[in-house]
């Protein structure tokens, strides 16, 4: 059960909204469509707004027609209603592509354009975005398990073409679709993990540790702030976490479940070193200048991850979209100014459930 918002746009020359007659014809045009294609459609309101003008009607299903024509000569039309499961919707597929049509033609449109029904209220989220925060649009059937941690909203939401998809705070995470994800990060392939000391920050989903696990390694320790993404991946995101999430210490890796800067200064205490340090915890962030709490995080966890590499050591992680060339360039500049000289490689590859290209980074003492 979901209000179901449908947008329609219109361009007309400029003069056919500035005009007095010309607006009229225009509205008088519109209505009568719009009665065509709606039975019982009521005039609700009018009125004017910086020279643009606003027209609500009421219509069937408890709808609510909003016609706006701007004075740059955009005309929208939008149409919300409330549509309960078992109802049909307002207007089939092929009425809505008729509607269109026909106030195209009423008003003689130089382009028009509509939206598949945006759903509102559904209680899972179907909208999530890209990096530089454009929408999309998600094929989400069902919501699998949702809680609010101490530090987070977290949600796996199932999707027919990803699998589950791990949620956190409306931005995806993670889906059963996305090893490549896990195996740039770990650069599988092109580096050695046998024998390896290593430390994940974050990475509280589970996929990373699995996938290095199977790489024979010495031990991995995984420091986790959020111990209801660690049981709720466990239980539901199997097929990337495998059963590594059940125990907390197994022969060769322990979970710690704390802050990873206050462990991470532990470790530096006591002079420990490590071969491999991944950071999987929040993106970089997007901003106009490498300021602010988030930056000043990344910058505390960089330092302090140098300070237990081993010489040969490297410090791997995710960066962002390669669609967010400024926020990637700003953090290029962070890496250059961290308290010892480091070099860096960089890799790419397409996520599926971030819809886009991701860099990721791997970060050498010099």
């Amino acid at each position: 059960m979901v209000a179901h918002t449908v947008l329609l746009d219109f361009t007309v020359p400029s003069d056919v909204i500035l005009d007095v007659e010309k607006r009229s014809n225009l509205k008088l045009a519109i209505a009568n469509v719009l009665q065509e294609h709606f039975d019982g459609l009521k005039p609700l309101t009018e009125s004017s707004i910086d020279g643009s003008f606003l027209v609500l009607y009421t219509g069937p299903k408890g709808s609510l027609i909003t016609v706006r024509g701007y004075t740059e000569g955009l005309i929208t039309v939008n149409i919300e209603y409330y549509k309960r499961d078992e109802e049909e919707a307002l207007l089939d597929f092929e009425q809505w592509r008729y509607l269109e049509a026909d106030v195209a033609m009423a008003l003689n449109s130089q382009r028009s354009k509509r939206l598949p029904p945006v759903r509102r209220g559904t209680i899972y989220d179907l909208y999530l975005t890209l990096s530089d925060d454009r929408l999309l649009e998600y094929d989400i059937d069902k919501l699998v398990f949702e809680a609010r941690s101490p530090y987070q909203k977290v949600q796996i939401v199932h999707s027919k073409s990803l699998g589950n998809l791990l949620v956190l705070d409306e931005l995806q995470n993670i889906s059963e679709a996305d090893l490549i994800y896990t195996e740039t990060l770990m650069q599988r392939g092109k580096e050695n993990y046998t024998g390896k000391e290593i430390v994940i920050l974050g990475g509280g989903d589970g996929g990373l540790l699995w996938e290095l696990l199977k790489e024979k390694p010495k031990f991995v320790t995984m420091l986790e702030i959020d111990d209801v993404v660690i049981k709720a991946c466990s239980q539901h995101m199997r097929s990337i976490c495998g059963d590594c999430l059940d125990k907390r210490k197994g022969e060769n890796y322990e979970i710690i479940v704390g802050d990873c800067a206050k462990t991470l200064a532990h470790m530096i205490e006591e002079g420990r070193q490590f071969d491999y340090v991944f950071g999987d915890l929040t993106d970089i962030p997007i901003s106009p200048t490498p300021h602010g709490d988030a930056w000043d995080f990344m910058r505390l966890i960089l330092n302090s991850s140098m300070k237990v590499l081993k010489s040969t050591g490297k410090y791997m992680t995710h960066g962002n979209g390669a669609s967010c060339p400024q926020s990637l360039e700003m953090y290029e500049q962070v890496l250059s100014q961290l308290c010892v000289p480091v070099t860096f490689t960089k890799d790419s590859a397409f996520v599926p459930s971030f819809f886009e290209d991701w860099v990721f980074y791997q970060v050498s003492l010099k």
